[in-house]
């Protein structure tokens, strides 16, 4: 009783932890910047919004979330069971399980965004999905693309 006890603790523990690193985690934004594409250069175009529509950003799957998932639903799992056998299968079912519940948690929701298509001054055509709404542009507004990093984004310009 006192093993079963300590181990539902336990996955309630770790539940909690994962809920908090995913709730954590920042959402990206045109407007927002991660620490290393601060202070690098970027490539800049310019161009004019053609089309507009709004999406959904669905998140990936989390390596984060599946692998704390993963050991925390290990240790849990050991401590069920009397015997070493018991310990070990235990483990093992607590880990898929929590691999599986750490990604699911690590997904959070999806995110609200928006399609731009811009005609470059260049001639050359991008469709850019980042966060926002499409009220964030109207076809025929200037914009500045910028790329650089692996990430491209779009803003009026």
């Amino acid at each position: 009783m006192n093993a079963s006890l300590n181990a539902l603790r336990t996955l309630s523990f770790a539940l909690c932890v994962g809920l908090l690193v995913s709730a954590c985690e920042t959402q990206p934004s045109a407007n927002r910047f991660s620490s290393n594409q601060a202070m690098t250069a970027q490539s800049v175009e310019l161009g004019v919004v053609e089309t507009v529509r709004d999406v959904t950003i669905q998140p990936g799957n989390s390596t984060l979330g599946a692998a704390t998932g993963a050991v925390l639903g290990g240790i849990v799992g050991s401590n069920i069971g009397s015997g070493t056998r018991a310990n070990t299968a235990g483990a093992v079912a607590g880990a898929v399980g929590g691999g599986l519940a750490g990604n699911a948690i690590g997904r959070g929701s999806s995110t609200a965004g928006v399609e731009v298509g811009v005609l470059l001054d260049s001639g050359r055509r991008l469709n850019i999905v980042q966060p926002g709404t499409s009220n964030d542009f109207r076809p025929g507004d200037r914009a500045r693309v910028s790329s650089g990093g692996g990430t491209t984004r779009v803003v009026r310009g």
